[in-house]
């Protein structure tokens, strides 16, 4: 029971095991927000790329208009804000190839960036045009745990499966502990066939968890020894180099949803949705509606969900009470109906419980930190 001091301090009234809910999928203007450390110098070369880069952007479908300001303190901290229709046309330009070559140019002149995005929940101004009414606000606030999840996803040549497997699986953990508010909680690694995931979860600051990973001496001699075997070329003393492989083989968390807060013993799968061409984006926001609806019924044995997607990849990481039922398949697998899975995916087979089997993740290894 909430006291009437708690609620003079302004305390929240707790919830009994309130739903935890994060998505791209509610139709709501996006806010992109990337801030820009450019070296000393380069400020005239980093304005001439951003504006040769501005006139690409305007032609993108859903960008709506964008800034670009220079801090009155230091000319060398720029920020540039986005306005997008919604999440998801911002989410497929991003993380496009297209995208890669066209902040090319920016490279050299850029120090450091950190992307932000925001949808908008609640705007001031005069009255709304009618455009403006098209372009929705987030119905209300979102209930979250604070945990950041972010996975990365790459290739290995074919026949090195078992020897990747066996190096990451006996790698050992990092300090979980990167500053005074941010720790790694949770990796989790699988394989299908020869594309490994490995999905991360971080209280705090994600930017600062990965690049607190890549500087582990244990982590980067794993790095180092699968090194040979990536289909992708990758030079990890060549800023470049790296910089290239991470930025495509990041994969993005576009939904996330947990049933109950409870501590509630779960085994953690992976499924891996190979889409067909175009059609990763729409694979995953229907995986998303099927979770958000399951996730309201309390005999559900999905617990957790999360949906990883860029392109034509998309990975959905389950935590199920008990094992796998591929008696009932369809609570898993997130697909319903045989016509949906031949429609958006290249699975060779609409029988939902061989498609359950085709999916599964082969394990590869989980580590939580002690105090996750």
């Amino acid at each position: 029971m909430t006291t009437t001091s708690e609620r003079a301090q302004g305390r929240p009234t707790p919830q009994t095991a309130p739903r935890v809910s994060q998505s791209v999928f509610d139709g709501s203007r996006l806010r992109v927000v990337l801030l820009v450390d450019v070296y000393d110098g380069a400020q005239q070369q980093f304005l001439q790329a951003y504006e040769q880069l501005c006139h690409q952007v305007a032609s993108v479908p859903g960008h709506v208009s964008d800034q670009l300001c220079q801090s009155i303190e230091n000319p060398s901290q720029w920020l540039i804000t986005s306005e997008w229709e919604s999440a998801p046309p911002f989410l497929a330009w991003v993380n496009s190839e297209e995208h890669v070559r066209m902040v090319e140019p920016l490279h050299s002149c850029v120090r450091d960036t950190r992307s932000l995005r925001f949808h908008v929940v609640r705007e001031t101004g005069g009255p709304a045009s009618d455009n403006d009414v098209k372009r929705r606000l987030q119905s209300s606030p979102r209930i979250g745990d604070g945990v950041i999840r972010h996975a990365l996803t790459f290739t290995v040549k074919p026949g090195s499966e078992k020897t990747v497997a066996k190096i990451l699986a006996d790698y050992a953990s990092p300090e979980p502990r990167v500053d005074d508010t941010t720790r790694l909680c949770r990796t989790s690694l699988f394989m299908h066939g020869n594309r490994v995931v490995r999905a991360i979860e971080v209280r705090g600051d994600l930017l600062a968890a990965l690049r607190h990973v890549a500087r582990q001496p244990e982590v980067r001699a794993v790095e180092e020894l699968i090194n040979p075997h990536l289909e992708q070329h990758r030079d990890l003393d060549d800023p470049e180099s790296a910089r290239m492989f991470f930025t495509r083989a990041a994969l993005p968390a576009v939904h996330h949803v947990t049933a109950q807060q409870e501590d509630v013993q779960a085994e953690r799968h992976a499924l891996y949705y190979p889409a067909r061409p175009g059609e990763g984006m729409r694979l995953a926001e229907l995986l998303a509606r099927h979770d958000e609806a399951a996730a309201g019924d309390p005999h559900s044995t999905v617990l957790r969900s999360t949906i990883f997607q860029r392109d034509d990849v998309v990975v959905r990481l389950i935590d199920v009470r008990g094992a796998l039922d591929t008696a009932a398949p369809a609570p898993f697998l997130g697909l319903t109906e045989p016509g949906l899975v031949a429609e958006l995916t290249t699975f060779p087979d609409g029988d939902l419980t061989r498609v359950l089997e085709a999916a599964r993740m082969d394990f590869v290894t989980d580590r939580r930190s002690p105090d996750a």
